[in-house]
Parts: C-alpha cells; sequence; structure tokens
C-alpha cells in the first residue's frame, strides 16, 4: 500500500507541475488547467502523509 501511496503521490505532484506549462504554451484551456490541478492537490494531499510517514 505504501509503495502505491508513494507512486500515485508523486504522479499527482507531477500533475499540479505540468498542466500550468502546457497552459502557458497554449496546450491546455485554463479551466481545464485549474480542475486538474485541483484533483491532483486532493490526490496528494491523501496520499503523501501515507508513504512519508513510512519513510522514518
Amino acid at each position: 500500500m505504501q509503495s502505491f501511496a508513494k507512486y500515485l503521490g508523486l504522479l499527482a505532484l507531477a500533475a499540479t507541475i505540468v498542466p500550468p506549462a502546457l497552459f502557458m504554451f497554449k496546450l491546455m484551456p485554463l479551466a481545464a488547467m485549474q480542475w486538474t490541478m485541483l484533483a491532483a492537490t486532493f490526490v496528494w494531499f491523501a496520499t503523501a502523509p501515507v508513504w512519508l510517514k513510512g519513510s522514518d
């Protein structure tokens, strides 16, 4: 479970970084960027404590 949370969390972290770049190059509309980043933020905050707690 911790391994799955780690990969999902890293994917969510990437999903908060990539959409603004796509928007900057006009490859993604504003609304899609905002919704993608919002969803990725929720996933990040749900998964990060699981795998960061296990790295003690």
